[in-house]
């Protein structure tokens, strides 16, 4: 089984595909990494990086051809990224949601440790955060509705959503965790006959 994990910004699916990763003892691969790590190789930050984006199809491209190509030819993974579910569609589809706000509030005290994010430029305040992440939010519709005509934030396109606005990163990690084990469970199942 593949299980892709997508979610809003600042809504603890990093947290959750980590958690997941190493309960099932399975690889993780982190596709926001591979554009953090690409947008730094410019002298870009990931905000400026998905703007390039916007015209720069390559700047997905590199990116949503790997995620299809780690689909038909490794199992039993975790993948965390936007598009994951898109490109690998015989996936376990995964979105963790959260308010906008609280979202941003997340952010805003992750940036306050060190941390290598390469988020966004001049993040000094809580509001800030809150415009970056809208920015950030409106380049992601366009760009994938632009190159693949998706809306990854249409959460028609997941088979188990959880909003993390209220609960603990725990609670949220075991109704994810118990979601999977039924899934695996019919998979085993299925096997089997």
């Amino acid at each position: 089984m593949i299980i892709s994990i997508s979610g809003f910004h600042g809504s603890g699916k990093s947290t959750i595909a980590e958690m997941l990763a190493k309960k099932l003892n399975w690889p993780r691969y982190y596709m926001g990494g591979l554009r953090r790590e690409a947008a730094l190789k410019r002298g870009m930050t990931l905000a400026e990086y998905n703007k390039l984006g916007e015209t720069d199809p390559s700047t997905d491209l590199e990116v949503d051809n790997y995620q299809k190509e780690l689909g038909q030819i490794k199992d039993n993974f975790i993948i965390e990224g936007r598009t994951s579910w898109h490109f690998i569609p015989h996936s376990l589809k995964i979105y963790i949601n959260v308010d906008h706000k609280i979202g941003a509030e997340r952010i805003f005290k992750s940036l306050q440790k060190k941390n290598n994010r390469n988020e966004d430029n001049n993040l000094n305040t809580l509001e800030d955060v809150i415009k970056s992440v809208e920015e950030r939010y409106k380049s992601d519709k366009l760009r994938y509705k632009k190159y693949f005509n998706i809306d990854v934030y249409d959460l028609k396109n997941y088979d188990f959503v959880i909003n993390t606005d209220k609960i603990s990163i725990d609670q949220v990690f075991e109704n994810v965790y118990s979601f999977i084990k039924k899934e695996l469970e019919k998979e085993a199942l299925t096997k089997n006959k």
